[in-house]
């Protein structure tokens, strides 16, 4: 389906769960709306062990293009629309693929930082947790620290979702978790001290406890420091509060780390331009680390995130402007 594809057999999986994933969840939608509410960003301090969270304060504007990680045309393009360079930037991997340096680097030069969404699809998770995949854990390991720059990694994301092998129903919580703590306790064992753990759920859905509350999955606070959030704007009603804010509501009663709005994308259908307002003035007013947009298309209408309208970019580079823009001092 895409240049990556054709480059990777092995990562054949992801394109098409992830497909799977926005079709199911678009069928969700149609026969129950995620319940409305509206959730108070916390105010909780966070210190923890892991010197990488001194990334506080930073405002993060993320993109995912569906030609990373062996290019990074399709960001350049992006940016070159926007009138700037995103400092967060993401690609998708399978378990046993290595780590991709080459393109770390290309953002780091421009200032970015990269986001492995690293999956075991099809993988027993089980098998995780008992060292069966420890050799290619470590040469992982071993990339990522010789990188020296800092590197986010999430493993099997929208775990609480059904459309994966590792996720809901498909996989049990305990599996997930133990595999989890695993692979971080891998990467410390080796002294590797450049990673940011991001623990990514898909926002909920409690209409027959279609997409539940994460809360089962929770690792613990010493194996996480950032959470993420996958959501999209589906229709025209929704807004950032309704979209999100339960789901940061039940994330607060487990933590209070930073949360990133991990994958997020609005339907032309929906209003793609008041959608990407919404979601600017979304993140400041909660607090958030920022979000990452997944510039790509599904195969219907509802899931087309693109953004291909002059005036869509154009509120983009304006809203991303004043997004990025440093926050004056305060007065004396």
């Amino acid at each position: 389906m895409y240049e990556r594809l054709r480059r990777h057999r092995n990562l054949a999986a992801l394109p098409r769960l992830r497909t799977t994933k926005i079709k199911r969840y678009a069928g969700f939608v149609t026969s129950a709306m995620v319940i409305l509410g509206v959730a108070v960003a916390s105010t909780q301090p966070w210190t923890r062990h892991n010197p990488v969270r001194t990334t506080q304060g930073i405002r993060y504007l993320g993109l995912y293009e569906p030609d990373a990680p062996h290019s990074y045309a399709g960001i350049n393009k992006f940016a070159q629309a926007i009138g700037r360079q995103p400092n967060l930037v993401s690609y998708y991997s399978s378990l046993t693929e290595p780590f991709q340096a080459a393109f770390a680097t290309w953002a780091a030069e421009r200032g970015a930082i990269t986001l492995d969404q690293m999956d075991a699809a099809n993988i027993p998770l089980e098998s995780i947790a008992q060292g069966r995949y420890d050799s290619y854990l470590r040469s992982y390991a071993s990339e990522v620290k010789a990188f020296g720059a800092k590197v986010i990694v999430s493993f099997d994301h929208e775990m609480n979702g059904a459309w994966y092998s590792w996720g809901y129903k498909n996989t049990s919580p305990a599996a997930f978790i133990a595999a989890w703590r695993h692979i971080v306790t891998v990467f410390r064992e080796l002294g590797v001290r450049n990673v940011i753990w991001l623990w990514t759920v898909n926002i909920i859905n409690t209409f027959n406890n279609l997409i539940p509350d994460p809360a089962r999955w929770w690792p613990g606070s010493s194996y996480v420091d950032w959470v993420g959030l996958d959501g999209y704007y589906f229709t025209s009603s929704w807004t950032f509060a309704s979209l999100f804010g339960p789901t940061i509501t039940d994330v607060r009663e487990l933590t209070g780390d930073p949360i990133l709005i991990a994958e997020t994308g609005a339907a032309s259908a929906a209003g793609q331009a008041a959608k990407i307002t919404d979601l600017f003035r979304g993140v400041r007013t909660y607090g958030l680390l920022g979000f990452l947009w997944f510039d790509m298309d599904g195969e219907t209408a509802i899931q087309n995130w693109r953004i291909r309208d002059p005036a869509v970019k154009a509120v983009f580079r304006q809203d991303a402007a004043a997004f990025m823009r440093p926050e004056p001092a305060p007065s004396q």
